[in-house]
């Protein structure tokens, strides 16, 4: 079961950057050779929610191990048939855009 999920991890009480607690999950998001996207506010990976689940718990316990408190939240696409629905999605809606 291929899904898509976004996630988004929030250390609490150290301070206005959070760029070094990002930086630690996009690292265990590209090992884990899933297909992602990092943005602005959050990152998109899709793959076996199995393996999509267990990467955002390695980014959760890392940046856990990295601070005091951590806030976590995930969204998840689960739409039976789909694969490369990254760009599929967003090309989707970039041509109905012109």
């Amino acid at each position: 079961m291929n899904v898509i999920a976004e996630f988004t991890i929030i250390p609490v009480g150290v301070g206005e950057s959070i760029s070094p607690y990002v930086a630690e999950c996009l690292k265990i998001v590209r090992t884990s050779g899933l297909r992602h996207e990092l943005t602005a506010t959050c990152t998109i990976v899709e793959g076996e929610l199995d393996e999509v689940m267990r990467t955002i718990l390695e980014c959760h316990r890392k940046v856990r191990s990295m601070s005091p408190r951590v806030v976590t939240s995930i969204r998840i696409d689960d739409r039976e048939g789909e694969s490369d629905a990254i760009e599929r999605k967003v090309s989707s809606v970039e041509e109905k855009a012109r």
